[in-house]
């Protein structure tokens, strides 16, 4: 560990107290992922496949594939590729709502994936136990301290408790008062991984030493050179400042909007006007309930890939965190985790200064 984060930390020396803090902090996560440092790549649907997956793990960090809604034949497809870029661990990320749960364990287990993340509520039944019965390990979302109890309870390995800050889907509280209230409950319990805008060394130094094993960063990868993100969709990022992620607004409750943080652009502000034109539609009569509700459901449909693979910034969805005002270039991915670590080494040092 220590030789990794020296090699990766150059303007911190082995014998100082911040990197072997660091390397001390990142002990247990490191260790639980199999990989040299205790940084996951949220997984971010268009984006986290093969090429930034296993560049990811080959630069030390943790890959995680974002299934998302692929069929089982492709996520076969595309875990088999990763494995030929990378023989470094990576892991998978399910969706619990999808419909082929039961099939996607199965292609994971064909391929010994390593660790599985469950993200999207609870875990249907069987699926727990079906992960682990392939030898793999189980990493669930929490978004609460109740949850994440149920889930400590339920068997599974480890947790991700991310804030209101990440980009994609998000709940309404922020990472640092999650991280606040469920560290202490949990960090001895099982390794607990903090996500959410972060996006300098001097967080992660933070948290870890809060007692987190590690953390995982989605936004600030996007715009690694090894991203098949689209090069519109990697300007906006460089472009955008943190105020320009913003969550996604619910005008009328009999229409549910399911919270998405993405940059502001044009598809957003078509979202509000078509919301305001399905309930007064609904006022009037002329639409019935399940119709509306499936046109506002509908609305996004396709959006992301829009962006990420056509490069379609101004009406696709533009998912990103706060941190992205942190994104100032293409860079290899290697480069953005060794100026973490760089960082975070430095933070410390400062600290026990």
């Amino acid at each position: 560990m220590t030789d990794t984060l020296t090699a990766a930390v150059p303007a911190v020396s082995a014998s100082t107290s911040g990197e072997k803090r660091l390397a001390a902090r990142m002990e247990r996560g490191a260790s639980f992922l199999g990989s040299e440092v205790a940084i996951m790549a949220g997984a971010m649907s268009w984006v986290s496949e093969r090429h930034l997956v296993s560049a990811m793990s080959n630069a030390g960090g943790f890959g995680v594939i974002a299934c998302g809604a692929m069929t089982p034949a492709l996520l076969d497809a595309e875990i088999a590729a990763t494995k030929a870029m990378t023989d470094k661990p990576f892991g998978v990320n399910l969706i619990t709502m999808h419909p082929d749960l039961t099939a996607l364990i199965e292609v994971c287990a064909t391929h010994e994936v390593g660790h599985v993340v469950l993200a999207g509520g609870l875990p249907p039944k069987g699926s727990l136990e079906a992960i682990k019965a392939s030898g793999a390990k189980v990493i669930c979302f929490a978004p609460t301290l109740a949850l994440a109890k149920k889930l400590v309870r339920s068997g599974v390995d480890a947790l991700v408790i991310e804030g209101m800050e990440a980009g994609g889907h998000i709940g309404p509280v922020s990472t640092s008062v999650l991280a606040q209230e469920m560290l202490p409950e949990l960090a001895e319990v099982v390794p607990v991984f903090v996500a959410g805008g972060i996006g300098r060394g001097e967080a992660i130094a933070g948290y870890l030493d809060m007692g987190a094993a590690g953390v995982q960063l989605g936004t600030r990868f996007v715009c690694a050179s090894e991203s098949i993100a689209h090069a519109n969709f990697k300007k906006a990022f460089i472009r955008a400042s943190a105020r320009d992620a913003v969550a996604s607004v619910q005008l009328d409750p009999r229409l549910p909007v399911i919270p998405v943080r993405a940059l502001k652009n044009a598809g957003g502000e078509l979202f509000t006007t078509r919301q305001r034109e399905v309930a007064q539609a609904l006022d009037e009569g002329s639409v019935a309930m399940a119709e509306a509700q499936l046109q506002i459901e509908h609305y996004w449909a396709g959006a992301l890939r829009r962006a990420v693979i056509d490069g379609d910034v101004e009406h696709g969805s533009v998912m990103a965190g706060q941190s992205v005002g942190m994104v100032t270039k293409e860079e290899p991915i290697a480069d953005i985790i060794a100026a973490l670590l760089a960082e975070a080494a430095q933070a410390f040092e400062k600290r026990a200064g």
